[in-house]
């Protein structure tokens, strides 16, 4: 299964109006897809890129997204760590439908609204508790019927106070007229991230897709967010982020590792994107990684 592939996923609710899933890593459930349905996910082991809509960045163990309708998602494991995971992912997936009817019944509700509405991008809460998460996220696992209901509301309540919102992408879904025309960018796509460290041009790419360089260029903008070099810039800066708290490698080495022909310019790429250079990048995530460990 390709990782970046577009699929749309048809959830069934005839039976119940929130869905609860959990799963491992490595799975097939970790892939690049989109449904109608929002979106609540929790991660609760390994770390790697998240791909939410035409943004890309880090997570770790205990991050709490929401995505929206439409709005492809995925979470990358680091290709450093090998050992499989019972569970990785806990998720709960709900229509808006069944939120908009709550706050009409209930008036008081009617803020949460504002919450699906920046869930449209994707959010990461920020700062927001992972026991706290994955304590709500079991209590919706182990419930059913009303009592399910009640326990997503608690979780949803919290998460509208919490203050840390932190909106993800600039492009907020994938319109079902488009899939075909993505799903060739989504091949171009794929083929970055499985093989970052290659030359690969404009004119290439465009030549994979069947596509002018201006056509390619154009719809590449508009499925990814991004032009195409940048995009490119961005993955190889991912995968050096990888290899910089998960070996001992020396920075120059990692650079062209990563694909990057001269220090210079992976330095500037790595600053422009992460804000840091690698070197403080490697010692933060490194405490953190350390923080993290039992």
């Amino acid at each position: 299964m390709s990782i970046m592939q577009p699929e749309l996923e048809v959830v069934d609710r005839t039976t119940r109006s929130i869905r609860y899933l959990e799963h491992g890593w490595p799975s097939d459930l970790c892939r690049w897809h989109a449904h109608e349905e929002y979106e609540l996910h929790l991660i609760t082991a390994t770390r790697g890129k998240a791909f939410v809509g035409d943004y890309i960045g880090d997570f770790k163990a205990g991050d709490l997204f929401m995505t929206g309708p439409n709005l492809p998602h995925n979470w990358v494991t680091d290709q450093f760590i090998t050992e499989p995971v019972s569970t990785r992912d806990m998720l709960i997936q709900f229509s808006h439908e069944s939120v908009e009817k709550l706050a009409d019944g209930f008036p008081e509700f009617s803020s949460a609204l504002q919450l699906l509405q920046l869930a449209q991008s994707g959010i990461q809460f920020e700062g927001f508790n992972p026991t706290f998460a994955r304590g709500h996220m079991e209590a919706v696992r182990d419930s059913k019927g009303a009592e399910r209901i009640l326990a997503f509301i608690r979780l949803l309540v919290r998460l509208n106070e919490h203050a840390e919102k932190k909106t993800l992408s600039v492009i907020k879904l994938i319109q079902p007229e488009g899939v075909s025309k993505h799903a060739k960018i989504g091949m171009v796509v794929d083929h970055i991230v499985k093989n970052f460290k290659e030359e690969m041009s404009v004119a290439r790419a465009a030549a994979m897709t069947g596509m002018s360089e201006v056509t390619f260029s154009r719809n590449f903008q508009a499925a990814t967010g991004h032009g195409f070099v940048e995009f490119v810039n961005r993955v190889r800066i991912g995968q050096a982020c990888g290899m910089l708290y998960a070996s001992d490698d020396q920075i120059t080495s990692i650079c062209h590792k990563a694909g990057f022909k001269n220090v210079a310019n992976f330095n500037r790429q790595f600053l422009k994107i992460k804000g840091v250079s690698p070197s403080v990048y490697r010692e933060t995530a490194r405490k953190d990684l350390a923080n993290n460990v039992g």
